[in-house]
């Protein structure tokens, strides 16, 4: 019996230009040129309009002197300063305010999410009004309302309002006292950054205990009592002392302690709340996320409502959680140059505000700032999505 012989014919191969590689690699070649090209014509038509008005372009304006004083500043600036100083105070400024926002809109925002689904009626409503009554008015009306229906509401300096350990607030903003470390303090700071590199090696050696054998280890405990450990042995051998200059009321004004503005109060608290409302939202669309059999188990397991929270519910929420509380990051930094309209000497203010107006370097300086928010942006987004991948669900 003959064998049969069976004779495969390949497939017609198609034209090039229907071929779906080809065809994307050509439509991508050609979308990246028309870009490239809508560039160029800009940068030539800049570089043509400024021509025509005899401006010239580049930074060495940067290392001249900006012959304006700034109210706020982390460090010493006078007239006689650089502009570079200048952009160098609205970037400190811009990310003293945003990283203090981060951390209360946090706090603030979490709390407030859970509460929200307390099973507490008076406590869920309060969540509940606060969070629609705060997202709904937008951020310029709230900073307007703390600083100029609140803070510049306040008594005068001589009538100034007492608050707790040592802390003033009036017209002029918020005195607190200021610490002064001795030069032995120094050892602390290394103990204190030693006892947490400590902890956290405990803690990733806790997680691979629990994963191989089932037994919890009293993580926080033990960080807390290393960290506390050592810095306090540390405080002690080396003879560290701290002290504090509080502020002390003069005929005119307060002398000694830290003068906290009332545009940086304002800027910082209006911020912190508006997030917080919406990080108190995107927590409690995490938890809803959550299967409710998770807490079934909890509660069959006897954890209190708190360890099931904490244990159960919060760890497995965080992969719904964090993407959105990424963006509500981003967006409290980029929403910090509102403070422009309160007075508050960030970046905008004084470097696209000012330094723009008395130098006529638009191009410059507009690329500059944006450049800045593009790099908060995405050193934000990449600590983010580096938690994000570690709390996310690994299927074994």
């Amino acid at each position: 019996m003959a064998a049969i012989e069976t004779v495969r014919q390949e497939p017609p191969r198609p034209s090039l230009f229907n071929d779906p590689a080809v065809r994307g690699a050509v439509y991508q070649i050609f979308v990246g040129l028309l870009v490239v090209l809508f560039f160029v014509w800009i940068a030539q038509n800049a570089a043509v309009n400024l021509a025509a008005q005899n401006k010239t372009t580049g930074f060495d304006f940067l290392w001249k002197t900006s012959g304006f004083a700034i109210s706020f500043s982390l460090f010493p600036f006078d007239r006689t300063s650089f502009y570079w100083e200048a952009f160098l105070v609205g970037l400190t400024n811009t990310l003293l305010v945003a990283v203090i926002g981060i951390i209360l809109a946090t706090a603030l925002g979490f709390t407030i999410g859970i509460a929200r689904l307390s099973s507490n009626w008076i406590v869920a409503r309060l969540a509940t009004v606060y969070i629609e009554t705060i997202r709904n008015i937008p951020l310029l009306l709230q900073l307007f309302f703390w600083y100029f229906a609140v803070l510049k509401a306040m008594p005068a300096v001589r009538d100034s309002l007492t608050l707790p350990f040592d802390m003033f607030i009036n017209q002029r903003g918020l005195f607190v006292p200021k610490p002064l470390p001795d030069e032995q303090f120094f050892w602390v700071y290394i103990a204190l950054a030693l006892g947490i590199v400590a902890s956290l090696i405990v803690r990733a050696w806790a997680k691979r205990r629990l994963e191989a054998s089932g037994q919890r280890f009293p993580i926080f405990l033990v960080s807390v009592a290393i960290i506390v450990g050592v810095t306090g042995a540390t405080w002690i051998v080396s003879g560290a002392n701290v002290a504090f200059d509080p502020p002390v009321l003069n005929r005119f004004n307060f002398r000694g302690g830290v003068e906290l503005p009332p545009e940086f109060v304002a800027l910082a608290f209006g911020l912190t709340i508006y997030t917080a409302a919406f990080i108190a939202e995107t927590v409690r669309g995490g938890i809803l996320a959550v299967s409710h059999g998770q807490t079934e188990a909890a509660q069959s397991l006897g954890l209190r409502e708190g360890d099931r929270l904490r244990l159960v519910i919060i760890p497995q929420a965080m992969r719904v959680i964090v993407p959105p509380l990424t963006s509500q990051y981003l967006n409290l930094t980029k929403n910090s140059s509102l403070g422009a309209a309160i007075g508050y000497p960030e970046l905008v203010n004084v470097f696209a505000g000012t330094t723009l107006n008395q130098t006529g370097r638009a191009i410059e300086v507009i690329g500059l700032t944006m450049a800045v928010y593009l790099v908060f942006s995405l050193i934000t987004s990449a600590i983010m999505n580096w938690y994000n991948a570690r709390v996310a669900l690994v299927e074994r």
